[in-house]
């Protein structure tokens, strides 16, 4: 399962940028409007100088310096990136075949999202309020607070995921009440595997269902679609409490240094 995992994570920012080897390291050269990061292949041991070598690279190109990657399934990179300065963080990485699904309904309307640029707009101003607004406790930005977040994104934003969304690398949710969206998240499917990321709820709308009930419309969407395993890292303990209520369940750690 850790290596199954593994070869998803390895596969899945090809879709938006160029892979160029640096040492034990694949760096993810994004093509796209977002930076991304650089990951260990599978079965090497990373020493400090490996890290090293990455940070020059990164320096070279203007590239932030960041790394991803399964803690089980690589662990020497987390003590060298620490040995070289960087902040080491993991979060729980969890799993979901279709025999656990556990359905989710909420006095809210769930439904996969169109390549919308207005409703990409309004997903994405959901979640910049939900992830400055970390964790599970109910917090003050609402409707109006999404609504004014959503006029300040770009356009350059906005075309790029709604070109994903129509080309079905990204596939969208949304949870709608009377206020208009209130949860969003997303999969990205590669071959038999999905990831399910960007899961948030306006913090004024938390302890409602809407992220379980929005990870169970992506599942059922990624399993009715030829998925056969579904993954994702938790921000946290709690955070990943509502994605068990899902049926997802704990097999290991994400890592991330920067």
């Amino acid at each position: 399962m850790i290596t199954t995992v593994d070869e998803y994570l390895h596969t899945v920012p090809l879709s938006g940028s160029e892979p160029e080897e640096v040492g034990p390291f694949t760096l993810f050269r994004s093509t796209t409007i977002w930076p991304y990061y650089a990951r260990p292949r599978a079965g090497v041991t990373v020493a400090p100088e490996d890290v090293e070598a990455v940070r020059a690279r990164c320096a070279e190109l203007n590239l932030p310096l960041n790394f991803e990657w399964v803690v089980e399934a690589c662990p020497s990179l987390g003590p060298a990136a620490a040995a070289a300065g960087l902040t080491v963080i993991e979060h729980p990485l969890l799993v979901m075949e279709r025999a656990d699904l556990k359905p989710v309904a909420v006095d809210a309307r769930v439904e996969i999202l169109p390549a919308d640029p207005a409703l990409v707009r309004e997903g994405r101003a959901v979640q910049h309020l939900a992830f400055g607004d970390p964790g599970t406790a109910v917090g003050a930005g609402g409707p109006v607070e999404r609504d004014a977040a959503a006029a300040e994104l770009t356009d350059e934003l906005i075309a790029g995921v709604t070109d994903r969304i129509a080309r079905g690398v990204t596939v969208s949710a949304g949870a709608f009440t009377d206020d208009g969206m209130v949860a969003t998240g997303q999969h990205q499917p590669v071959g038999p595997a999905s990831e399910i990321v960007g899961v948030a709820t306006l913090p004024s709308m938390r302890r409602r269902g809407l992220a379980a009930a929005v990870t169970s419309a992506l599942a059922e969407h990624a399993f009715d679609n030829g998925v056969e395993l579904l993954l994702l890292s938790a921000e946290s303990d709690a955070v990943a409490a509502v994605y068990e209520r899902v049926g997802f369940r704990r097999i290991g750690h994400a890592g991330a240094a920067e």
